[in-house]
């Protein structure tokens, strides 16, 4: 049986356009002129993808969209709207639809619409469930919640900013959003837009031909066209120049990119997922992030919370760690003392998820037989306090890294000064500083010592 599309409109020119479109990719349709005969028609028969214009007689079509989204919750919903009302196309995918088109149709992007679409089989509710508690471990209230909204975000393909402390797992959430979308047999590709150096920012977004500029020796595709069909998830996206933000803006919105030195836009087909842990709403304010930009990408705000908020998720996480650690090197998952379970469930973690894994990796190279005592996780001997937990973000990940970072220095020198003394013998350093052999190859390993 042929997939089933319903096509609400009054234009009739319109009507011709997307049947003609559809059946020419096998679907069948059906067409309604008004929201009463949508609902009419909803109520007699399922169907795999809705298309409908904002403007009808009865109504507006957002009616139309908030309905469907709440008597047929799994139905994808696309938008028709008027060139260039961005405005109103941003407030449908708020209000649930699944994408948008702009008049006069493209018809390259009319089909690359369904096709994404039909791709989101109710039948597959189930399976991403059971993927999603996989991946985004926890069962406090918080982490349940967050899953629910990623598996409803991944049936969308509205861009989505993803707000959240650094360590918090943002990247993870993005990757699950399109393992589980339309997407998931693309390229999910992502950036770290404070990595990148200014004066490289637009080739590598948008790449280059050659002899663009001194150094472009070749053609070179950017991330958008490596993202094509896919996501691009942009990290970090408040680092990003002010003259970038305005190339940005104008890609995601026309749908299409100009390379460095070339003549020809290339149209592209992206979702466009972004995060940062500043405060991008503060950053608008100061002048440093463009306000128009930030409309575009903060469709909907995703949250994922802090380690400290949901600290009943610890043991969990640290046993799904540990295992993974094991799993590396092929030997028995360790386990925590009572003691060490209950310290680390009171810590604050400032670093979130990103630094109860290092903790963790760091008291495995300390630990004797199958134990982490407290004494192997080497927590600061003053943990942050409540007030210190509610510092600005980037503080407490700076704060974060000079930890990791001495800690390091200090486990470096202990080791070079046993490895000289014993000649670089090994197994004598290895027993003079107390540990197992098998610590000491890991940690030489860790701290290119070898």
């Amino acid at each position: 049986m042929n997939p089933q599309a319903l096509i609400v409109d009054d234009e009739p020119d319109i009507l011709d356009l997307l049947s003609m479109t559809l059946s020419g990719m096998s679907i069948d349709c059906v067409t309604a002129e008004s929201i009463a005969e949508a609902e009419r028609i909803l109520s007699q028969q399922s169907f795999d993808l809705c298309f409908t214009d904002m403007r009808l007689p009865d109504g507006d079509g957002l009616q139309l969209v908030k309905s469907i989204q709440l008597s047929h919750p799994e139905l994808p919903v696309a938008v028709i709207t008027a060139y260039g009302n961005m405005d109103l196309a941003v407030t449908a995918l708020k209000s649930g639809a699944f994408d948008f088109v702009s008049k006069p149709l493209k018809l390259r992007v009319l089909r690359e619409l369904v096709e994404a679409a039909l791709k989101l089989s109710p039948n597959r509710s189930h399976k991403n469930d059971r993927r999603s508690r996989d991946r985004l471990l926890g069962e406090t209230n918080l982490m349940r919640e967050l899953r629910g909204k990623v598996a409803k975000l991944a049936r969308s393909q509205a861009p989505v900013y993803i707000s959240g402390e650094s360590g918090t797992g943002k990247e993870l959430v993005a990757r699950l959003i399109h393992d589980l979308g339309a997407r998931s047999d693309k390229a999910f590709v992502p950036v770290n837009c404070g990595a990148i150096p200014n004066e490289l920012v637009e080739s590598e977004f948008f790449g280059h031909k050659k002899g663009a500029f001194t150094g472009a020796v070749a053609d070179k595709q950017g991330l958008f066209q490596h993202a094509h069909g896919g996501t691009l998830f942009l990290d970090e996206v408040a680092d990003l120049p002010l003259m970038m933000q305005v190339k940005l803006l104008r890609a995601i919105q026309e749908k299409a990119i100009r390379p460095v030195g070339g003549h020809e836009e290339i149209n592209i087909d992206v979702r466009i997922l972004s995060a940062t842990h500043k405060n991008l709403a503060e950053c608008v304010e100061k002048g440093i992030f463009r306000q128009d930009l930030f409309y575009r990408l903060n469709v909907i705000e995703l949250q994922v919370p802090p380690l400290r908020e949901r600290k009943a998720d610890i043991p969990l996480l640290t046993e799904h760690i540990l295992q993974k650690f094991a799993g590396k090197t092929h030997t028995v998952p360790v386990q925590l003392t009572d003691e060490a379970m209950t310290v680390l469930q009171q810590y604050p973690f400032p670093g979130n998820v990103r630094e109860l894994e290092n903790t963790l990796e760091r008291a495995l190279t300390w630990a004797e037989g199958t134990k982490i005592t407290l004494t192997d996780l080497m927590l600061p001997t003053i943990a942050p306090t409540k007030n210190t937990a509610s510092l600005m973000p980037v503080a407490t990940h700076e704060l974060n890294q000079d930890l990791e970072s001495h800690l390091e220095e200090q486990e470096r020198a202990i080791i070079e000064k046993a490895l000289t003394e014993t000649r670089w013998n090994k197994t004598a350093a290895a027993k003079r500083l107390g540990i197992t052999f098998r610590a000491l190859r890991y940690k030489l390993k860790k701290l290119d010592l070898e």
